[in-house]
């Protein structure tokens, strides 16, 4: 490690203001990257915004080289990641980094030291990285896809990265791939053999969501979510206070006819969640929405046309799931939602995830529809 890199603790408004800006600095000349927007990365680290905070606890740095910010990190404390079961991901003693951008792998290095030294001093003896900063948000490091700009809600990163994070003895614990597919022809005769079996089910029903009961539905949803994930690795439970937030936060780009309830024997028990690629629309916008890039959004909004749509959640709960009845509802709602994203929304292609490499249910449905890998994100780990 070189001693003239300086690594600072954020402790000022204008440290927090550097912090976000660099991430613009250093991916500005990669055509895939897509600039979020600037006031989304101010809530995500504004512990009054972000109801993540209420139940962690989290340190941001700045590498500094001559004066010059050359690099980010955060490391952080999930305490509810604590209480799972080591064999779930997280467990006792396991902290996380994340939001990591750099200049060079000294500065990498740097930074991963500095976080690693901050856990340490917290107790953790195991890093699982990168997460940022929750693990609903954007977890992994993206090692496949890097040709192609992300669908919305979904991280990028520059490829040299990988070669950093495991010169510093990470190893993969876990990968997450999104999955691409045509939509616009349909799918393979056998899936629609089942969509007619599920709508010859009597006890079987299907609605879309319904904003103006947005509360309830953003309710039964992320209900049904956390029972169906329960299982999976890497699983943390949302708060309610986090539930009410990702409902708010997802409300402006929540369309009825592409967000699906399903219900057994009048029950809600699954779910299907798709959005419109508002990163096609923001890709240009470099994180402002000044001048009149809110108005540009504002009206994409009131009429979204997008080529791609993103399906970033599905779930059926846990004592439905790998019945025949499972597989009708999936199936059922991917259609559906198929037919209104091409007829009322131009969409052409579909990209599915992330998905736990392990999680033979979800890459049983990926391979049925015949959808292909286009993403994978890595999560690496290691004790400290």
């Amino acid at each position: 490690m070189s001693s003239h890199i300086d690594i600072q603790p954020v402790t000022t408004k204008a440290q927090l203001k550097t912090f976000v800006e660099l991430a613009y600095q250093l991916n500005g000349d990669d055509s895939h990257w897509i600039p979020p927007l600037k006031s989304e990365v101010y809530a995500l680290l504004n512990p009054k915004k972000n109801p993540f905070f209420e139940h962690a606890t989290v340190q941001l740095y700045l590498a500094k080289k001559n004066g010059e910010a050359v690099g980010r990190i955060s490391a952080h404390i999930d305490h509810l990641a604590l209480e799972q079961p080591v064999e779930k991901g997280f467990g006792p003693g396991t902290g996380n980094w994340g939001l990591l951008e750099a200049d060079s792998q000294e500065t990498a290095a740097a930074l991963i030291d500095a976080a690693e030294k901050w856990l340490k001093s917290k107790d953790m003896h195991r890093v699982v990285a990168p997460i940022s900063l929750s693990v609903w948000d954007e977890p992994g490091l993206l090692t496949r896809g890097h040709d192609h700009s992300p669908t919305v809600m979904m991280g990028h990163h520059k490829a040299v990265y990988q070669d950093w994070i495991e010169g510093e003895s990470y190893k993969s614990v876990k990968e997450l791939i999104t999955y691409h597919l045509p939509i616009t022809d349909g799918f393979p005769p056998l899936i629609d053999r089942i969509v007619k079996s599920g709508e010859r089910n009597s006890k079987l029903k299907l609605r879309k969501v319904e904003k103006a009961h947005f509360d309830r539905d953003a309710k039964i949803i992320m209900n049904i979510l956390n029972d169906a994930w329960s299982d999976n690795w890497g699983f943390v439970p949302l708060t309610d206070h986090e539930i009410a937030h990702v409902g708010v936060k997802l409300k402006p780009i929540v369309y009825e006819d592409l967000i699906m309830i399903a219900e057994y024997e009048g029950k809600p028990v699954a779910f299907m969640m798709t959005l419109p690629d508002l990163n096609d629309r923001t890709k240009d916008m470099n994180g402002s929405l000044l001048p009149f890039n809110w108005a540009k959004l504002l009206w994409w909004l009131k009429f979204p046309k997008s080529p791609t749509m993103r399906v970033p959640l599905m779930g059926v709960v846990k004592e439905l799931q790998n019945s025949r009845v499972a597989s009708q509802m999936a199936f059922m709602m991917i259609e559906y939602i198929r037919r209104e994203a091409v007829a009322k929304y131009g969409a052409v292609r579909g990209e599915i995830g992330w998905i736990l490499d392990d999680n033979q249910g979800m890459v049983a449905i990926a391979d049925a529809i015949e959808s292909k890998i286009n993403r994978v994100y890595t999560v690496y780990e290691k004790a400290i």
